[in-house]
């Protein structure tokens, strides 16, 4: 961003005010929380405004679906996003609602903050909003410059959607939090459960970027789809005991589990030991902890599980970590790299239309998808 920056083919400029005076605009937002029928359409949901010279407003052209915004629709992790939200406990009275989900989008460039160098109105941006900031399933949202990055050119609005916040996942799991990166993962031997979701689909691909030896395990049906992907081996964990299947495989420098529950009572043991192998897990209790115990006492009782968890599989000679979506413009810069040479693409499982939100949440609730669930904003007019 700096050496663009420098080449002057972005200068600073001021505000611009939108040639259309727009006070309102179409989104799918919840008023309260609760399963799918609190989804309500309305076209009278406040236009997003700049209130930070860091930020810009996007026009959505597609967005797609991510666990979180079922989770979030039902009110997981209010307490934490709530305190983010209002730190300071300044907007005595008012809630978050009504809120809009959708974390994903892929777009253009409206306006512009004082502050924001690198984009300039007409350009084709994606990103991954953070879930205290609302959401995408709207005709225009707003974000920081930091947290965007230029759509890969190879890909369409609706591709591109499909990308953001499971790479940006998977990218804090991997690279972030993990360690892991193209000098160093050459050989390395990489487990991933639950290899056919979107975190799962872009944590293969990008191993296989960086030359990892990848096993994947899924479903039989969805072992096809990971093969193609590039995973060196394909487990079908309905086939029988998975534990004793992989234990029958060398031992792994690396797991990235997007499964949790009782994988993670077994699969440190799956890890080389005293050779700085890693276990990551992306189900982590932070959010629950802070939901039910609230926010004091769930970040205590959160560092005293993942330190206690730490030290004891330190002791084994192995490393264990949570990782958690990380808003982050630069890295999708290197993910569209990536894309734009041929080594990551979308793996998409069904596209709707704007007006059939409620029925895109429906197809994701049902599981068993293979790839994101994307949403065409931009078909409604």
């Amino acid at each position: 961003r700096a050496l663009r920056w420098a080449s002057g083919r972005a200068l600073a400029r001021g505000f611009r005010a939108s040639p259309r005076a727009r006070t309102a605009m179409p989104s799918w937002v919840i008023d309260r929380y609760g399963s799918n029928e609190v989804l309500r359409f309305t076209r009278d949901m406040m236009f997003p405004i700049i209130h930070f010279p860091n930020e810009v407003i996007i026009r959505v052209h597609a967005a797609s679906l991510n666990p979180i915004d079922l989770s979030m629709r039902s009110g997981y992790g209010a307490t934490a996003l709530n305190m983010k939200r209002d730190p300071l406990k300044l907007k005595t009275g008012e809630t978050e609602f009504p809120l809009t989900l959708g974390r994903d989008v892929s777009g253009v460039v409206m306006e512009c903050g004082l502050g924001v160098s690198y984009f300039k109105p007409g350009d084709e941006v994606w990103a991954a909003i953070p879930p205290w900031k609302q959401g995408t399933l709207s005709e225009f949202v707003v974000a920081s410059g930091n947290e965007v990055s230029f759509k890969p050119k190879c890909l369409s609005h609706i591709e591109a959607a499909a990308l953001p916040y499971v790479g940006l996942t998977a990218w804090s799991a991997l690279s972030k939090v993990g360690g892991l990166n193209q000098s160093n993962c050459s050989g390395k031997r990489v487990l991933i459960l639950g290899a056919s979701g979107g975190v799962g689909t872009f944590a293969v691909q990008l191993m296989k970027a960086w030359d990892a030896h990848v096993t994947a395990v899924c479903s039989h049906d969805a072992s096809t789809l990971v093969k193609k992907l590039g995973a060196d081996d394909v487990i079908d964990y309905k086939s029988g005991n998975l534990e004793e299947q992989l234990k029958t495989l060398p031992l792994f420098d690396f797991i990235l589990d997007n499964v949790g529950g009782s994988t993670e009572k077994w699969a440190l043991d799956l890890l080389k030991k005293w050779s700085g192998a890693t276990y990551v897990t992306l189900v982590t209790p932070f959010l629950i902890n802070m939901d039910k115990l609230g926010v004091a006492d769930g970040m205590l009782q959160t560092g005293v599980t993942v330190g206690s968890k730490t030290l004891k599989h330190l002791l084994k000679g192995v490393h264990y970590r949570w990782a958690f979506f990380m808003p982050s413009g630069p890295s999708l810069d290197e993910i569209a790299e990536l894309v734009d040479s041929g080594k990551i693409q979308p793996v998409i499982d069904e596209v709707f239309s704007f007006s059939e939100v409620p029925k895109a949440f429906m197809k994701l609730e049902g599981g068993h998808a293979r790839g994101k669930t994307v949403i065409n904003v931009i078909s409604r007019q």
